[in-house]
């Protein structure tokens, strides 16, 4: 009998342990899981550091004619034109603002990524790479520093046309989608959607 017993409080005593420790693991597990997890905002806070990454730059080398003329009742006035050629290296960037991007994180396995539609955001040209060539000197009406700033300004304008033509809008889409995909695989996701926010025209 007292045998019996013995095995009897042992055996208990085993299996309590064994259920004890069983649950002591599971709530470890769960606690580990949990901290090796991903919210929304953790996730938005990760992709946030990589916007200059995933800039895409367009380098530019240009020339600039520049022509005016006095003008009277908008008529040129003869003998007052002014006229110049400018050199310059400039660049591009055009990206995806990443602050305005939405991320909603399914399960640990899945999330979804809405990016905004890419922008133009900046547009340099160098003033120390600038070089003029042909310069006019007329008396009645000569050149100012005003005349090198609005040639050098209009052509930001031309420069940013010409990106547009070679696609650097979509060039800024797809980096910005790769560089998230890239980042989302490392942390662990499978299952990743990324989809551009709909634009729709205010009615006017």
């Amino acid at each position: 009998m007292n045998n019996r017993l013995k095995i009897s409080i042992s055996t208990l005593f085993f299996f309590f342990t064994t259920v004890i420790l069983t649950v002591m693991l599971f709530v470890n597990n769960s606690r580990n899981e949990k901290e090796r997890g991903y919210d929304s905002s953790s996730v938005m806070n990760r992709i946030t550091y990589m916007q200059e990454l995933a800039l895409v730059k367009h380098n530019y080398t240009g020339v600039i004619s520049y022509k005016d003329y006095m003008k009277f009742l908008n008529i040129n006035v003869p003998l007052t034109n002014k006229y110049f050629l400018l050199k310059y290296n400039g660049y591009i960037k055009a990206g995806v603002d990443f602050n305005r991007i939405i991320v909603d994180v399914k399960n640990d396995s899945t999330v979804h990524v809405s990016i905004p539609r890419p922008k133009i955001m900046d547009t340099v040209i160098d003033e120390k790479s600038v070089e003029v060539f042909n310069e006019s000197e007329n008396a009645f009406n000569p050149i100012k520093i005003s005349d090198y700033n609005d040639a050098l300004s209009r052509e930001k304008n031309v420069m940013i046309r010409d990106a547009m033509k070679q696609g650097i809008y979509t060039e800024a889409t797809n980096q910005a989608k790769m560089a998230i995909t890239s980042l989302l695989r490392e942390m662990g996701f499978k299952q990743i959607n990324i989809t551009e926010e709909l634009n729709i025209p205010q009615v006017q």
